[in-house]
């Protein structure tokens, strides 16, 4: 690598953290500098984004995305965690609850909403994770914030025994708890609910047709192929609105001087004429200036 690095776009197994995903990926490229733009819950699959050398700079910019999931809720059972994995802490026959109910309950969780999040996230309380707090027999309360779910559709449903089963799709703000949707779904239809299925599809520009699982990349390791999903340049015009500067506006970004501002929103890359991103951009007021230079000077 070029010391830039990229961006690995992994298709997470279940049973694995977030951090086992980011050891394993270590020893396979060689290198200490590898993080994740958001982590997946151990039953958890599919997209996990990684960042390499230089690239994991991105991770915090990439953060905000939208994501985009598969679940499935299991309605008429309720668990101390809100998934699987936790304990039962209710169970109500739910097959008297109709598809019109589901559908009513649904839309009241869809678009801008205050979400509790899951007891056993990883937000911290007073300097600790709410998960380790839970786990230690703490009665954790978390207070409501503001999420968007732009798309929760219900794909089939199956009666399973006293039990409703939902396979859903999901489209959503970072920092949304698919397992509180699945639970606030169950409370509103006073039958409880919990999830028994999760899969991400999609981290903001990046999804499910980038990614390759572990032994994918063992693979490519082995037979000395190419281990990176985007390099830097790539990754950069994938996830972020370009811009286009000339060689002179370049070398300023590359100094740390800034440009002049041409009504771009939000964070987007300063692209030179050889299709290189120089630097990561945010306007503001007479402004042009950077957020992360991806090639200062001194590289």
């Amino acid at each position: 690598m070029d010391g830039l690095g990229g961006l690995l776009i992994i298709d997470k197994a279940g049973g694995m953290t977030s951090h086992d995903v980011v050891s394993r990926c270590r020893r396979l490229l060689r290198t200490k500098k590898i993080g994740h733009a958001g982590t997946l819950d151990p039953m958890a699959t599919g997209v996990l984004v990684l960042g390499v050398d230089r690239a994991t700079k991105l991770l915090g910019l990439l953060a905000p995305t939208s994501k985009a999931y598969r679940a499935t809720i299991r309605l008429g059972q309720a668990t101390s965690t809100d998934d699987a994995e936790g304990e039962v802490v209710a169970t109500t026959p739910a097959g008297h609850v109709t598809d019109s109910d589901i559908a009513a309950r649904i839309a009241e969780s869809t678009g801008d909403i205050d979400q509790v999040p899951a007891t056993v996230s990883a937000i911290k309380v007073n300097g600790e994770r709410a998960y380790a707090r839970h786990r230690a027999g703490e009665d954790v309360r978390l207070p409501a914030r503001p999420v968007t779910v732009s798309r929760f559709d219900v794909l089939a449903r199956r009666d399973v025994g006293d039990f409703v089963d939902l396979d859903v799709s999901i489209e959503c703000s970072s920092g949304t708890y698919v397992r509180a949707l699945a639970r606030d779904l169950g409370a509103a239809l006073t039958v409880g609910g919990h999830l028994t299925g999760l899969r991400r599809t999609r981290v903001g520009s990046f999804t499910l047709d980038e990614a390759r699982t572990l032994d994918e990349l063992a693979s490519a390791a082995e037979s000395g192929r190419q281990l990176l999903s985007l390099d830097m340049d790539r990754a950069v015009r994938t996830a972020f609105v370009c811009r286009d500067i000339d060689d002179a506006q370049a070398e300023d970004l590359r100094n740390g001087r800034w440009l002049e501002p041409v009504g771009i929103s939000g964070v987007y890359a300063a692209v030179d004429p050889a299709g290189q991103a120089i630097a990561l951009v945010r306007e503001s007021g007479r402004r042009a200036a950077s957020v992360m230079v991806v090639r200062p000077a001194t590289r």
